[in-house]
């Protein structure tokens, strides 16, 4: 069996439209903040980490949900198209609170925009392990990572055209851009994707494969259950999550404080340092593709482990450079490809252990990891940085790094099970 590429990139869809305006959020709320209602650097992380607080909630309480949710249009299509109109509308409301000077205002089209993010986050990343079958999911994911990468890519290319000039705060051009994005990814996937007769298809080749038989014997697509993991799979269950906390930790430390500790640290300017995220951010999204195809092949826990093996090395040798080196180039290269093996192979291995009544709530366990590791490690790194020096960094990345490689290792559970060919042409067919 082969992943349906052209669906899964539809499906991606959803997933472009949250890329597109986190790259949006991340880029111009700090710019705001700054020139036009002169918040102070605290405050301004304050308001900054609040999305990822308050994702440590919502994402798995609207995964959960959107389990149960049983509509004509599917399970998750409703939370994507309301959570895109309901995000579309608020974040409109931010450059005219900005021109018109309503701080007020803008907070609260600011946190309505958040919670309407929250909203459709984990239902839209539910969608892809919905329609896809499990051994596929790595390919699956890769894809469902390089629509992201694509979302991201064309909001950043946008503010580098229409971003305003140092004393100018009309923001309208990037808002109606990324607007426009948002409504035309989530239009044209609610066109192009029939969910309840995807979900339906991939149950039905599920258990032509042997996984998962009885969800194609029930009709209903919600199928909400009460099975238990048993004890083994739960032991599994908390490890992967603890190790995307500890990885999560690790890296979002040295790629958020990088530019600082580059400047301080290595004596480089502020462009050398975003050319060399940049670089592993390029190689990142060349290698989605690639890793997703090897890791159907090998094996998801093995491509993880020898990721974050590689990880680990790269962060610590990057301890040694005392300036700039075009070494660091390649060594932020392969810190992205390994980041790439390592995201494409981790959801779909909490998933493996999950129904697909309850594919919303495992989504949000992930994300609920990742993100209070992300809450949680600016504090720390931060506090190193702060009282012991800038030379912390590295060591700081590369020990939570090496920390989840430990955690992985008590993983048993998660793995893609390989595809048996019904015959010996297939076997032919899978070398294409």
């Amino acid at each position: 069996m082969k992943l349906d590429y052209r669906l899964t990139v539809l499906v991606g869809l959803g997933f472009m439209t949250i890329s597109a305006f986190w790259s949006m959020y991340d880029f111009v709320i700090p710019l705001i903040m700054l020139k036009a209602f002169k918040f102070g650097d605290t405050m301004a992380g304050v308001v900054m980490s609040f999305d990822n607080i308050l994702a440590l909630f919502m994402l798995p309480l609207f995964g959960m949900l959107s389990d149960k949710t049983n509509t004509k249009m599917g399970r998750r299509m409703p939370y994507i198209i309301a959570g895109t109109a309901m995000a579309v509308i608020s974040m409109l409301v931010i450059p005219y609170a900005v021109i018109e000077n309503k701080l007020g205002l803008f907070i609260a089209a600011l946190a309505i925009a958040l919670l309407a993010m929250a909203f459709y986050r984990s239902p839209a990343v539910a969608l892809m392990p919905d329609v896809t079958p499990k051994p596929l999911r790595s390919k699956g994911n890769a894809v469902i990572n390089l629509m992201g990468a694509v979302g991201g890519i064309l909001v950043l290319g946008m503010v580098a055209l229409l971003a305003p000039n140092k004393d100018n705060v009309n923001y309208w051009p990037l808002f109606l851009v990324t607007a426009g994005i948002m409504v035309a990814g989530v239009v044209v996937l609610k066109l192009t994707v029939n969910e309840p007769e995807a979900v339906k298809k991939m149950r039905s080749d599920s258990a032509a494969m042997g996984i998962d038989v009885e969800e194609a014997e029930n009709d209903d697509q919600t199928l909400v259950t009460h099975e238990k993991l048993s004890r083994e799979y739960q032991k599994s269950l908390i490890f992967i999550l603890l190790s995307v906390a500890l990885w999560f930790m690790g890296y979002n430390a040295v790629t958020s404080a990088f530019s600082k500790y580059a400047l301080v640290a290595l004596d480089i300017k502020a462009s050398q340092s975003a050319m060399i995220l940049m670089v592993a951010s390029i190689a990142a999204i060349i290698s989605f593709i690639p890793v997703g195809i090897i890791s159907s092949k090998v094996g998801r826990k093995k491509i993880i482990l020898l990721s974050v093996v590689v990880l680990a090395i790269v962060f610590g040798t990057a301890s040694f450079y005392t300036a700039f080196n075009p070494l660091l180039f390649v060594s932020f290269a392969v810190a992205g490809i390994a980041w790439a093996a390592i995201n494409v192979n981790s959801l779909p291995m909490v998933l493996e252990m999950s129904k697909g009544a309850n594919v919303g709530r495992y989504t949000g366990y992930y994300y609920t990891a990742s993100m209070a590791a992300q809450v949680i490690t600016p504090i720390i790194s931060g506090a190193l940085l702060e009282h012991l020096g800038y030379h912390t960094l590295m060591p700081y990345g590369t020990l939570f790094i090496g920390l989840a490689f430990l955690t992985m290792l008590m993983v048993k559970h998660g793995d893609s099970k390989p595809i048996a060919p019904k015959s010996k042409l297939e076997v032919f067919d899978a070398l294409d």
